[in-house]
């Protein structure tokens, strides 16, 4: 009997002891608004937020996270709230939430999970910033920067401004201070201090700024008998010239100034709904069947009071006449307006010099890829006066030539480095070897150069589907590639494009020198001038040829892997750049590198600028390109640059 007694006794101490542990501060909070707690809502929940953080107590964050994450626990038995070692346990380990001591264990079915729903958990989020933002953890503080910055609200501002003064990272102390300006635009009381911030933003062209300006700005269009006192009119509007006759009549009826309008449905309901024997208003309605018949029956109708009466054309002109229609801005405080107004017309003005800035990065990028496609053609074109048009084949010849090399070397700086070079020695071999056979035969015949290289062309690319099939194959980027360079959040440009602005910049200094400090520039030159004065002075045309269509060719190479790293890699890339490659050597002037890049920064130059103008249509921008270009040789049929010699000659 005693040992019976201790046990009972020791067990109603234990019952004791939970129960008092029990008592903490956050505790004694939700058992008062349990009913608000297990039903939350985003309505009921923040006086229970802001009783928590009333509080004062230490573990106050780590309970909201866990409220948000949906890891809090409902016992079923009392109603007590837990927090759990793990969730998926049974039974469950309970975590008193005021000391973060063990509790005991419950069997999984005795306790409930609280599930709040997405606004709820949007309003704990909105609770745990001011947290996070004096957090001691640099990585929580900016989590908590990118919580405001994604949404928002004017409960943040007091604690941005609170955690400012002590924030000890250089980085997250200007993010603060950028964002504590932000806010205040928006949500400050103090007009002044708003206007202060929106004026201290003028040509900051980021974003957010201008994300925050513009619903300053935002406006709603009313109609009124006389225009309002004391309202922030942004502008009146005249009833035929910017706002539409019926869209002003309209807005009336909405306001309750004028009535609806009876439209045809209408009227026929109303002449359905009041057929009498037959007829309508003492009409037939066997003879109702014209509009005029049947205004007229509604007309009848109306006199009688049965049905409202139609609006004329005259009394809507009247009604729109009589009253005034006008925007409002959303935002009360026009001293606000006018400055968020102002700042973003400067804004703008720098946003379009940033665009022309854009467009000209835009534009040279593509004049460096138009560049390393046509040189080795102008090259050709203008020592051999050869039509090649299998010039584009030779640069898929290089792209696929990078692509196999990077299913050998899985390093992809490594295996760029091998490309160039391999690309340039099989696209040269492979230039030899067309001219050699073909080429040579055909010399001085243009005609059937043309259709002999065209044949080739197809020939190679069906090859090229054979050996690698119709699906476009990846030329992957190395790492250090990935990515933009960014001047600010207008003018950007991919590393891939410096790299291939980088590459013809290399190009265009090393042909230089080949043809202006070589011999067999020299010879080059002199074959270009006049072949037959060349040959007597000892030099071999038909050597220089060779190696010039060589040389062209593996120039091409290198460009197909430069290109390849960027766009698809298939047996249609060359036929893609064949066209503006002879474009570029006819604009620039045959035989040329001068004139090729100038060529290419034309074309590539203007092909963006028609672009801009027409983004969705790039197959348009070409066609005017074309166009351009044709009238442009009327005028200048040798190209910018024009040789003189046999190049000029022919």
């Amino acid at each position: 009997m005693i040992r019976l007694l201790v046990v009972l006794a020791i067990a109603c101490l234990g019952a004791i002891g939970p129960a008092h542990a029990q008592t903490g501060p956050i505790q004694a909070v939700l058992q008062d608004n349990r009913a608000d707690i297990e039903r939350a809502s985003r309505r009921t929940v923040q006086p229970v937020l802001d009783a928590i953080i009333a509080t004062g107590s230490e573990r106050a964050p780590l309970f909201l996270e866990r409220w948000r994450d949906r890891v809090v626990f409902q016992r079923d038995a009392d109603g007590l709230f837990f927090l759990v070692e793990d969730e998926d346990a049974d039974p469950m380990k309970l975590i008193d939430i005021d000391t973060g001591e063990f509790f005991g264990d419950v069997p999984e079915d005795g306790m409930s999970q609280l599930r709040p729903n997405s606004g709820v958990r949007g309003v704990i989020a909105t609770a745990l910033v001011q947290f996070q933002l004096s957090d001691p953890d640099p990585e929580r503080r900016a989590a908590g920067l990118t919580a405001i910055e994604r949404d928002p609200e004017a409960s943040h501002l007091t604690a941005l401004r609170a955690s400012i003064n002590g924030e000890a990272d250089p980085a997250l102390l200007a993010r603060k201070t950028r964002l504590e300006r932000l806010l205040t635009a928006t949500f400050d009381d103090d007009e002044a201090a708003r206007v202060d911030a929106i004026e201290s933003f003028a040509g900051d062209i980021a974003v957010d700024v201008r994300a925050t300006l513009n619903p300053l700005l935002s406006t709603r269009m009313r109609a009124a008998e006389t225009l309002p006192e004391n309202t922030n009119i942004a502008r009146v509007l005249e009833p035929g010239v910017n706002i539409a006759i019926d869209e002003a009549y309209a807005m009336l009826v909405s306001a309750d100034l004028a009535p609806a309008l009876v439209d045809a449905e209408t009227r026929d309901a109303a002449l359905i709904a009041n057929i009498d024997n037959g007829t309508v208003a003492g009409i037939a309605v066997a003879t109702l069947d014209t509009n005029a018949a049947r205004d007229a029956a509604y007309a009848a109708l109306a006199r009688s009071g049965t049905v409202p009466p139609a609006v004329t054309v005259e009394e809507r002109a009247a009604a729109v006449n009589e009253h005034v229609f006008f925007e409002t801005y959303n935002e009360p405080s026009q001293a606000v307006t006018d400055a968020a107004a102002q700042t973003l017309n400067a804004i703008e003005s720098r946003v379009g010099a940033y665009r022309v800035v854009d467009l000209g990065l835009d534009g040279l990028s593509l004049a460096s890829i138009y560049f390393l496609a046509a040189i080795g053609l102008a090259i050709t074109f203008g020592v051999m006066g050869v039509i090649n048009m299998a010039h584009g084949e030779f640069i898929m010849i290089g792209a696929y030539t990078g692509f196999v090399v990077q299913q050998f070397v899985p390093n992809y700086t490594a295996s760029i480095v091998i490309a160039l070079p391999l690309a340039f020695a099989i696209a040269f071999l492979a230039g030899v070897a067309l001219e050699r056979l073909v080429i040579r035969h055909l010399m001085h015949r243009p005609l059937e150069t043309l259709l002999a290289t065209f044949g080739i062309s197809i020939a190679l690319q069906q090859l090229a589907k054979n050996i690698f099939g119709t699906q476009a194959r990846p030329l992957t980027a190395p790492g250090w590639l990935d990515g933009a360079w960014s001047l600010n959040d207008v003018v950007s440009i991919s590393y891939i494009r410096i790299a291939i602005f980088a590459l013809a910049v290399i190009f265009f200094v090393l042909l230089w020198f080949i043809l202006n400090r070589t011999r067999l520039g020299l010879e080059v030159r002199a074959v270009t001038q006049n072949s037959r004065m060349a040959a007597s002075m000892g030099i071999s045309p038909d050597r220089v040829n060779m190696l010039t269509f060589g040389l062209g060719s593996g120039i091409a190479g290198i460009a197909g892997v430069a290109i390849g790293l960027y766009a698809q890699v298939t047996s249609e890339l060359g036929a893609s750049y064949i066209v503006q490659s002879f474009m570029t050597v006819v604009v620039g002037g045959v035989g040329n590198i001068w004139g090729t890049l100038a060529g290419a920064g034309m074309i590539g130059s203007l092909q963006k600028i028609i672009e801009w103008f027409n983004p969705a249509n790039t197959l348009a921008a070409q066609t005017y390109m074309i166009i351009f270009i044709i009238i442009f040789i009327q005028f200048r049929p040798k190209g910018i640059f024009a040789l003189k010699g046999r190049a000029a000659g022919d």
